[in-house]
């Protein structure tokens, strides 16, 4: 199996088990849909792809990572209505502010609505949307709901999708892999967080954050004296104050929950899980999922009580916390069937109560059925919320700064300088990105502005705020549009008979790979204007990976070779690419490793790009940002992938006590910690993992390490990595 293969098969693996799955797909509405009726071959998930090359060329917008109805209607909405803070308004846009008499008024009050974020006026306009897309969905023959959640399909055994969409390409798949909450920290420095406990008698580990001072939930947590670890439906609660692990008390969940993550501050433990609810009556009837945050009061240990919850509607996405405050995210679409018949099938619902409309933001394209739902309440009265919004939109990305939420959408747009000729109704179109600001403090969450760019953003390194500037790297695509003379976008095939494609296949190709994937660097200011960009880099290739840290910037693109480009940023107006390094293989992950040095985590990839050696560490020289080097690198031999590369939370990097861990998978899975000196990276311990699970932590308190793994904690020492103890999860019974 190539490195392709091999990649690509495990990067879709960990990106489907987090699939939105919608209402109607719930096992008890499929369930009711199918009886009477023949059972059809048995579904799973994806597990094989036949790649064609030509496919390269081509994304696949409708079915993997786009929205089709970007396809129907790629025009934005008037703005009509606006919220935006009041540095935002009037600064918009040159033209409101140097503009000469009517005509710059003018044109600063277009720009200023194109840059700002709608409310709802009432519910009947929600709905307008989502009618519109089932209307543009059902226009081509098709209800597509098999593909909503962006797929929450399922695939049948021979690997094309249910409800008639096929197979997902090579790119368009590896493009969503790292998306939604994939990231880590931006700052200069360690980003693996350290806390200290009692007056700094205990040091110990945090989670590896995204950003600092911004406190993110996982599967493990310590406070120094116990180990809380989330273990199917309980959390397991271990006392590690001696050499002997105890089991001191749990937190079980319903059965029925899907339990998601764990946070930890001071005394108050919050789990995240997500559930299902029947609810509505007779033939309205029907499940609704709800994402769910419940915190627990663990001054006692061995008595943990609940001390609140907090419901909205939509699947659990992510939660951060910041000043004692924590803010849940969740993903809801509004189901077709009940919509209108229903009174709560299209409105999310937080705490029981449906968001006002006034608190729901509207779409920036046309048509949409998918909501960003957002919900804020104190660790002091985890029972009460604070605030909420409705973020309306395919959300496919959301970086949380210490400041601003941003919420991303790809999208397709014409493409703004093309010399590419017009043929037979098709015009060239380009992957974009849509994106809304949205300002968060002690709970209140306040819209600021919105944007587009060209291009989509790899994962959430790719975009970062500093000192009230964006920064950010896009890929941009090619595509191919067509007029309504009845034949249907490449993209889409599947949907309709391959034999009304077959004809325009090879031209569409040609015509594609005449204009090749491009990246962009863009720098956008507070209310989100470009102040600057640069086109036109790494021709061909696409983004690994990125690093923003103070003035510097440093992204990862690949195709044969893994150009690390260094970004000069000190003059936002004006940024500069100063280097460029080209090394076998690839970074998709990159972690500052104190001064003047840069962790990358990847893959080793031959001359050919096709096959790898390996999972490869490299330590990059970046004291000179014009002149990177390749320091030292380590390559582990009949491995093929990493979870790092799928979830930065499992990277275990503390700079000052000279430690990377990481999980790495070739016959079976086995972790790693490194150190890094004068002479390169040095192995000093590994160990064999039952079967390929990619949920694995590594954390300290005091002198000890843990690795936690499945059901089972092994303690050792810190500076020798001699085993103390060991524990298995749950073996007391409880």
């Amino acid at each position: 199996m190539s490195f392709d293969e091999i990649n690509l098969k495990n990067k879709i693996q960990e990106q489907t088990k987090d699939l939105e799955v919608p209402e109607s797909l719930m096992p008890e509405a499929v369930e009711k849909r199918l009886s009477g009726t023949k059972k059809k071959k048995g579904m799973k998930p994806i597990h094989y792809l036949g790649i064609a090359a030509a496919a390269c060329f081509i994304l696949v917008i409708g079915v993997a990572g786009g929205k089709i109805y970007d396809v129907f209607n790629p025009g934005h909405c008037d703005a009509e209505r606006v919220v935006a803070d009041a540095d935002t308004k009037g600064k918009a846009a040159d033209g409101g502010e140097n503009g000469a008499g009517a005509e710059g008024q003018e044109a600063g009050a277009k720009a200023e609505a194109e840059n700002a974020v709608r409310t709802a006026e009432d519910y009947d306009e929600v709905y307008r949307y989502i009618k519109a897309e089932q209307e543009a969905r059902q226009s081509y023959g098709t209800d597509l709901e098999m593909n909503s959640g962006f797929l929450g399909g399922v695939f049948s055994e021979d690997g094309a999708m249910a409800g008639g969409a096929e197979i997902f390409t090579e790119e368009s798949v590896m493009e969503d892999a790292k998306s939604a909450d994939g990231g880590n920290t931006s700052f200069e420095g360690i980003s693996q967080e350290t806390g200290r406990r009692d007056g700094g008698e205990v040091d110990y580990s945090d989670t590896n954050t995204r950003e600092e001072d911004v406190g993110e939930a996982d599967i493990v947590k310590t406070d120094g004296k116990h180990l809380f670890i989330l273990h199917g439906q309980r959390v397991e609660i271990i006392g590690i104050e001696q050499d002997e692990m105890k089991e001191l008390g749990v937190i079980v969940l319903d059965d029925e929950v899907g339990v998601e993550e764990i946070y930890l501050q001071d005394d108050r433990l919050v789990v995240t899980y997500t559930e299902s609810r029947r609810e509505g009556e007779g033939e309205y009837a029907t499940y609704r999922t709800y994402a769910v945050a419940e915190t627990f009061d663990v001054g006692n240990p061995s008595s943990p009580k609940s001390v609140g919850k907090i419901a909205q509607s939509g699947r659990y996405y992510t939660t951060r916390i910041k000043d004692g405050y924590v803010y849940l995210f969740s993903n809801y679409y509004a189901d077709y069937e009940v919509a209108r018949s229903y009174e709560d099938g299209f409105v999310p619902v937080v705490d029981g109560q449906k968001i006002e409309a006034g608190n729901v933001y509207l779409p920036m394209l046309d048509t949409a059925r998918k909501y960003l739902v957002v919900s804020s309440f104190s660790l002091k009265e985890p029972d009460v919320v604070v605030d909420n919004k409705a973020i309306f939109g395919d959300t496919d990305l959301c970086y949380v700064s210490g400041e601003n939420i941003y919420v991303c959408e790809n999208s397709y747009a014409e493409k703004k300088s093309s010399d590419m000729e017009e043929s037979k109704g098709r015009e060239v179109r380009v992957s974009q990105t849509s994106m809304r600001k949205i300002a968060y403090k002690d709970g209140k969450l306040t819209a600021v502005g919105q944007a587009d760019v060209e291009g989509t953003i790899n994962d959430s390194f790719c975009i970062d705020e500093y000192e009230g500037n964006l920064r950010l790297v896009t890929t941009v695509r090619p595509s191919v549009s067509y007029d309504d003379d009845g034949i249907m976008p490449l993209w889409l095939e599947g949907i309709v008979p391959r034999a009304t494609q077959k004809a325009q296949v090879v031209e569409d190709v040609e015509m594609v790979r005449e204009e090749k994937d491009s990246n962009s660097l863009y720098v956008l200011d507070e209310n989100l204007k470009e102040l600057a960009r640069i086109e036109g880099l790494a021709e061909d290739e696409r983004v690994y990976s990125a690093r923003f840290m103070g003035d510097a910037g440093y992204f990862v693109t690949f195709r044969e070779t893994d150009p690390l480009f260094s970004v000069d940023l000190s003059n936002p107006k004006k940024p500069k690419i100063i280097g460029e390094l080209k090394i076998p293989g690839f970074s998709d992950y990159l972690h500052p490793y104190g001064d003047g040095k840069l962790l990358g985590i990847g893959m080793e990839v031959d001359e050919e790009g096709m096959t790898t050696d390996g999972v490869k560490l490299s330590m990059f020289d970046i004291s000179d940002p014009a002149n990177v080097t390749e320091a030292h690198k380590y390559v582990l031999e009949g491995t093929y992938s990493t979870d790092v590369t799928y979830n930065y939370k499992a990277a275990f990097v503390d700079v000052k006590k000279n430690l990377i861990g990481l999980n790495a998978f070739g016959a079976g899975a086995r972790y790693y910690i490194f150190a890094y000196g004068e002479n390169g990276f040095e192995c000093l311990f590994s160990r064999d993992l039952m079967g390929l699970s990619s949920d694995v932590r590594a954390l300290y308190a005091g002198e000890r390490l843990y690795l936690v793994a499945g059901n089972t904690v092994v303690s050792y020492r810190l500076k020798t990595f001699e085993k103390i103890d060991d524990i298995v999860l749950g073996a007391a019974g409880r």
